[in-house]
């Protein structure tokens, strides 16, 4: 084979660090980016937080580069979408209060999001410590309460109660007697061995007898939870021999009871909803301003910075340099993402205009497409701008990925969107007649005389998707 040379031109996309860096931050959420921000001041000495909220005004800073006044004056004054800049860069005004007051705050609102849930087990122990047990009974008793599971229930209880008798060489009838002196512990319903013993328990601890009481401890008795479960009252009161009424006041009345009493003592962590965007009316214009909170500001330390322009050639100048190249990507990374955010949630809002005014049934469709092509981004960059990212509007706090949603097309000519045929349908269903639902048959011939046309298997999927129960269901609840 002839060996040769030969030169070819091409072109192909080359993911430098800077950019892998802003593509990573584009799609984390608050909480995610609250951690890389700290993660950044803990690993970069070139990297500060701003506590003063004062304007920047050395040009090494790029997160301050492009005031809100230079930008905003592109922005038309007829644009119906207002953007507040002022809330993302310098020009924003702070709060009138003084870093004490803020300390105070900050503190009083970690202190009220502590959470401490006692043991299940520790509570349970507590109990039987008090309890005048015989000596094999104690320990009997602590296995039982080690066989607990978090619910408040005992699991495999055959195969638990057999071995404790084997261990400790005792009949099955006296380990039954330990399970009834647990199961008369706080919480009610604890050492239950399956659902229907704890409802029992609970309902023989009630203080009161309330109407339907006699007929709950039947009905748990009897154990046709089946039917329970499907809802259908008329099988149930034909199998006990009683009323309508009656059954109700009992099905009622076991409602009220606790399945699982021990998830009272199982610590739970609430998770809340920090919004990313703001979205308020002014007159006729609707305000879109990102939250300023969500994030510290950062700058670069101006004392490192000093130190950087020194002409040597030392580890520790390396080092800094290094350390400054990062914070500047850093804080691009981190100013092209709020852009980036910013400038979706201004499409979203200017093509939302009608939810926000009338409802859920103005959506209008909206594809990630659409935003890409007004923004000149690729739809990857809107999919990660809008990903775990809250809204906040007066209508109440969405997730940006709920105001897009496909297109069905209407009889004439025009779409509408699937959330919007989602609301209608939630309003059909909250005003049909309780003895006579709408059948999803019938709810395709409403939204059609509306002028929507869509598949009756269609109507079906968009109505369990809002949790609605099919008709015939409906009807026996009603009932």
């Amino acid at each position: 084979m002839k060996q040769s040379l030969s030169l070819n031109l091409s072109q192909s996309l080359t993911m430098t660090p800077a950019l892998q860096q802003a593509i990573r931050m584009l799609q984390l959420s608050t909480m995610d980016l609250k951690t890389e921000i700290q993660d950044a001041l803990e690993s970069n000495v070139m990297l500060e937080a701003d506590e003063g909220h004062s304007e920047v005004e050395s040009s090494e800073q790029p997160a301050a580069e492009h005031e809100s006044g230079s930008r905003g004056e592109e922005i038309p004054e007829n644009l119906p979408v207002d953007a507040d800049w002022n809330d993302i860069y310098g020009g924003s005004a702070a709060p009138a209060t003084t870093p004490a007051s803020d300390a105070a705050e900050t503190w009083d609102y970690r202190q009220a999001n502590l959470t401490h849930t006692p043991d299940l087990h520790a509570h349970l122990r507590w109990q039987a410590d008090m309890h005048p047990f015989s000596g094999v009974q104690r320990e009997i008793a602590a296995h039982l309460i080690d066989a607990i599971n978090n619910h408040g229930l005992i699991d495999d209880w055959p195969e638990l109660e057999s071995r404790l008798a084997a261990d400790f060489d005792i009949d099955a009838a006296d380990v039954d007697a330990v399970v009834q002196i647990i199961q008369q512990y706080d919480p009610p319903g604890v050492g239950a061995r399956s659902l229907a013993e704890c409802l029992t328990i609970q309902l023989l601890q009630h203080p009161d007898t309330p109407p339907g009481h006699t007929l709950a401890l039947e009905l748990l008795a009897n154990k046709p939870l089946d039917c329970l479960v499907r809802h259908d009252r008329a099988a149930l009161a034909q199998q006990l021999g009683v009323d309508t009424p009656a059954l109700d006041d009992a099905i009622a009345l076991i409602q009220t009871l606790q399945p699982h009493p021990g998830d009272a003592f199982i610590d739970t962590e609430s998770n809340y909803v920090v919004p990313e965007v703001f979205v308020t009316r002014q007159a006729t214009r609707w305000q879109v301003a990102l939250n300023a909170e969500i994030a510290p500001r950062l700058r670069i330390n101006s004392e490192y910075l000093a130190l950087v322009k020194r002409a040597d050639n030392s580890a520790d100048q390396a080092t800094l340099k290094s350390h400054l190249q990062e914070a500047r990507f850093f804080l691009n990374s981190l100013k092209s993402r709020n852009d980036t955010l910013l400038e979706v949630a201004q499409c979203i809002v200017e093509a939302q205009r009608g939810f926000l005014e009338y409802g859920a049934e103005a959506m209008k469709p909206l594809v990630l497409r659409d935003v890409a092509e007004q923004l000149d981004v690729h739809e990857s960059t809107v999919s990660r701008a809008t990903a775990n990212k809250y809204m906040q509007t007066p209508r109440g706090i969405f997730e940006l990925k709920y105001f897009f949603s496909s297109h069905v097309s209407t009889t004439d000519g025009g779409s509408a969107s699937a959330t919007a045929i989602q609301a209608m349908i939630k309003r059909m269903v909250g005003a049909e007649h309780a003895g006579k639902p709408l059948s999803d048959s019938k709810l395709t011939e409403l939204l059609l005389d509306n002028g929507i046309r869509v598949a009756r298997r269609t109507v079906a999927k968009y109505r369990e998707a809002l949790s609605i129960a099919p008709s015939h269901e409906r009807r026996r609840q009603a009932s």
